[in-house]
């Protein structure tokens, strides 16, 4: 199997992430991951679990450099990608994450080892489509399972999964963690997971599941932390909570970086530093620091070097990362008004004062309104766009008035032409904020990359 007859295969299975809006519930079913892993005699690994609604991603890539600066070598599970969906699967070795910005995905399953794992589980995923009770295999389902898969065939020692979508019925659920971890919830993807942060907190805290686990959960909505509680306690599982047993406090923030102190109760860190800005960050990495820590438990020791040195060394591109100056290009992923409230701290924070075009994209199923009133108190010109995908939103006329009113507003189909508009707009003191969708961000940071 070539990658491109290999690719052409993956892409033949429904793929829900191109159309959340008119999915199912019904069509989630752990049951088909779960048999997936039979046939293919799945052994144990040592995984780490992330579910939540805002910063899993970043919290995962934190937790992966911390454990690849300690010596391990590390299998990351994110999704969904910026521009390539080989970037979902990487394999961290100490000290392999690349200083090059534009090589942000060093690591990544090349197109030959994602053909040869696909080959070899394709029987397995066959069998399983076969089966009329299950119904046919997902996008997600396959890609999520050939993942774990690689990473057991390249013999790391901890896999990081990041939740697709929820937790309970997701197929990272399928698999068995030593740790998981819940970042901040708040509402999301309500049609599938409930009208009700408590609703959506159940969903998330699924991941908790056996007694032998330890949890690490960052500060909760007081809705979502009675579920989680009760979730914890039905289960029996051990918890470490950011804010009680794990605290920190900023001391700086710059544009290239923040520092802050955090105290777990074993062990004080005076000064770390990450280049992941916005005070949001310091959660994720106080959460990253709470799972390294709670390894502990199952025999492995991390160093407090190795905790300020990973924190020190993570990279997640598409979060506030400024990607160019005079002017500043800034891309984030906020996609929901919780994200782009964190956004607007971020830039008022490190940007006081400063003109802001923004280039703006929103799927069509996720909250314009809550995510624009957001975002309006800082933007002076808005440049409408989409991204070259199935669940790109289009914002009428009226609709873009009513968002922004008496902003100046443009509407640019390409991401492309709308960068090069904003460019042409935007005196170098000025900043260009992309946002709204990662995968806007993602056509955005391709152009910016390869420019």
């Amino acid at each position: 199997m070539t990658f491109l007859e290999a690719k052409q295969y993956l892409d033949s299975f429904i793929n829900y992430e191109n159309n959340f809006k008119d999915i199912d519930p019904r069509a989630f079913k752990l049951k088909r991951a779960r048999e997936l892993l039979k046939r293919i005699d799945f052994p144990k690994n040592r995984i780490i679990h992330v579910a939540g609604t805002k910063g899993k991603g970043s919290t995962c890539a934190f937790i992966a450099s911390i454990l690849s600066v300690a010596g391990y070598k590390v299998g990351l599970y994110t999704s969904p990608h910026l521009s390539d969906f080989k970037e979902r699967m990487r394999i961290l070795k100490p000290f392999s994450l690349s200083k090059n910005p534009h090589d942000a995905f060093a690591g990544k399953i090349t197109g030959r080892d994602f053909a040869r794992m696909l080959e070899e589980i394709k029987p397995a995923i066959e069998g399983v489509n076969a089966d009329t009770k299950l119904g046919r295999l997902s996008f997600f389902e396959v890609l999520t399972v050939l993942g774990v898969y690689y990473f057991t065939r390249k013999k790391v020692d901890f896999i990081v999964l990041e939740t697709g979508l929820g937790g309970r019925l997701d197929a990272t659920n399928a698999f068995d963690s030593c740790i998981c971890a819940l970042t901040p919830i708040s509402l999301e993807h309500t049609q599938q997971l409930g009208l009700t942060v408590e609703a959506i907190a159940g969903e998330k805290a699924a991941i908790i599941k056996d007694k032998n686990q330890i949890a690490v959960i960052a500060p909760q909505p007081a809705l979502a932390q009675r579920v989680i509680k009760n979730r914890l306690q039905q289960c029996g599982v051990k918890s470490v909570w950011v804010g009680k047993d794990i605290g920190y406090k900023s001391i700086s923030q710059q544009m290239t970086k923040q520092i802050f102190r955090l105290k777990t109760s074993t062990n004080n860190y005076p000064r770390l530093e990450t280049k992941l800005l916005g005070e949001h960050q310091l959660t994720n990495a106080a959460v990253a620091v709470g799972v390294g820590e709670a390894l502990s438990s199952f025999g492995f020791r991390i160093s407090k070097s190795a905790v300020t040195r990973g924190i020190a060394n993570a990279g997640w591109p598409g979060r506030f990362e400024v990607l160019k100056k005079n002017p500043f290009v800034i891309l984030d992923g906020a996609h929901n008004p919780a994200s782009a409230h964190a956004l607007v701290k971020t830039v008022q924070k490190i940007f006081p004062g400063k003109k802001v075009v923004l280039i703006l994209g929103i799927s069509e199923d996720k909250d314009k309104n809550g995510i624009a009133k957001e975002l309006n108190r800082i933007a002076k010109e808005i440049i409408f766009t989409q991204a070259d995908h199935p669940r790109a939103g289009v914002f009428n006329d009226e609709e873009s008035k009513n968002l922004f009113p008496g902003k100046e507003i443009v509407k640019i189909e390409k991401v492309q032409e709308a960068l090069k508009e904003a460019l042409n707009r935007a005196r170098k003191d000025e900043i260009i904020l992309i946002c709204g969708s990662l995968f806007v961000v993602g056509e955005a940071r391709e152009c910016l990359c390869t420019s």
